[in-house]
């Protein structure tokens, strides 16, 4: 196939988020490598909270619909989740929430089908945003999307970037190679027919 496409995001609106900051990243080790990544801020894709009411009486937000198609437009994801307490941000469950709604008659679901994703975290703890990569892996598998067994979770964030963007620490930056040539491989033998 062409260069495999891979929508690249962070589950945050921060300005200054790690967490966007190891997306960009990726985005660029995706190219790089071979792949064709379309980076995105969800802070310009707004969207209320799940409210099935408002959905029954105005249908998805525009922002939801716009998600949609741009996803289908890509065979994979590449996401970078921040840690709330534990868990990912309200607004990465919501954005999914939205997503996974059905439209025109069509399974929400059906949007994630043969998708693949790679997970990647930031945080400024000492486990490096783990614990809500393990709760993303479980929901993006339960909505039907293949999850790479690679993973990148990058602790002490604050210190974890030089100033060019890129990581300090080689071996994590090795790691984020590997995933992103995973994720471009997996997607290329996926669609090689």
């Amino acid at each position: 196939m062409a260069d495999p496409r891979i929508l690249v995001f962070a589950g945050s609106t921060r300005e200054a988020s790690f967490n966007k900051r190891l997306a960009r990243l990726a985005a660029a080790r995706i190219e790089a490598l071979g792949g064709k990544p379309t980076f995105i801020d969800l802070r310009d894709y707004p969207m209320p909270l799940y409210d099935g009411d408002l959905e029954g009486a105005q249908g998805l937000p525009d922002n939801a619909l716009a998600l949609r198609e741009l996803l289908a437009e890509h065979q994979g994801l590449l996401i970078a989740s921040p840690e709330y307490n534990g868990f990912v941000t309200p607004l990465l469950a919501n954005t999914i929430d939205w997503l996974t709604r059905p439209h025109q008659g069509e399974s929400g679901l059906a949007l994630f089908k043969e998708r693949h994703a790679g997970l990647v975290s930031a945080s400024p703890g000492g486990l490096g945003g783990l614990r809500a990569l393990n709760h993303l892996r479980q929901l993006l598998a339960n909505i039907g999307v293949t999850v790479l067994p690679e993973q990148l979770a990058v602790a002490k964030a604050g210190d974890a970037f030089d100033a060019d963007g890129n990581l300090v620490n080689t071996a994590q930056g090795d790691t984020l190679d590997a995933l992103c040539q995973r994720l471009i491989t997996t997607l290329d033998r996926q669609h090689a027919d």
